[in-house]
């Protein structure tokens, strides 16, 4: 695809927006998909180019919620295993996708999510340090695989989903969780993007493009969060969330 020097900018523009939505809430990619599209590539293709931009987000966010010592390797891996195995089978279904249905089911669901976030504030906030069991569930496998396999078919919104399981599944605050949320991406990103990448469906240049925006964002957004704790990032969750569900609805179209 073929750029001039305003369609760079606008895509590091909104990467650095989306990279920052993503690590302190999710929704992100409703910001670099509809941008990617309307830059003239097919929603397939915007779909896998944007994966590129998650990757390398991801990887930035990760290490700095490590050096933050936020981010335990050691039990935090377990609840990927079944993401990773849930985003494999969804990409290979994400080739053929209808948008349309998938946004009103999605923004269903969100609208539900948010009535959770706003009207139970000390669920999302409250440290449980020590109450939270490393060693998850059957039921928390379930879920994660089901996060996965959603993820893996398109990335839109997946971060509030991962955030909602972290959070009323297994216990952990909103910080704790980000980081957690983030780490899983990666990883089940790192085997979706190669279906992609194996069905010709990503345009690698406006990949790296993108991804430039994103990673500075990231940067951003986990300093932000672990500055301002999980009662700060709960109101950018809410407020990531209106927005999303809305234009989910048609509202900004």
């Amino acid at each position: 695809m073929d750029m001039e020097w305003y369609m760079i900018l606008a895509l590091i523009g909104t990467g650095i927006a989306a990279g920052f939505i993503n690590t302190t809430a999710g929704g992100g990619s409703m910001l670099t998909i509809p941008l990617l599209m309307f830059m003239g590539l097919p929603a397939n293709i915007a779909n896998g180019t944007n994966r590129i931009a998650i990757l390398l987000q991801n990887v930035i966010a990760v290490k700095t919620f490590k050096q933050k010592n936020v981010l335990d390797f050691k039990t935090d891996y377990r609840l990927a295993v079944p993401a990773i195995i849930g985003s494999i089978i969804g990409a290979l279904f994400a080739v053929e996708i209808d948008v349309e249905l998938l946004k009103k089911i999605i923004a269903g669901l969100m609208v539900v999510l948010l009535l959770v976030v706003v009207l139970k504030p000390e669920v999302w906030i409250k440290d449980r340090v020590g109450k939270v069991d490393p060693k998850p569930t059957v039921l928390q496998y379930i879920i994660f695989f089901g996060i996965g396999l959603f993820g893996g078919f398109i990335q839109m919104g997946v971060g509030f989903f991962l955030l909602a399981g972290l959070v009323l599944g297994c216990g952990h605050n909103l910080v704790r969780a980000n980081a957690i949320k983030v780490f899983i991406v990666l990883i089940y990103t790192v085997f979706s993007i190669g279906i992609f990448i194996f069905h010709k469906q990503v345009d690698i240049v406006a990949g790296l493009i993108l991804a430039a925006g994103n990673m500075l964002g990231a940067w951003l957004g986990v300093n932000f969060t672990v500055k301002g704790g999980a009662k700060y990032v709960r109101y950018v969750l809410i407020l990531a969330m209106i927005i999303v569900i809305l234009n989910l609805f048609g509202v900004f179209s």
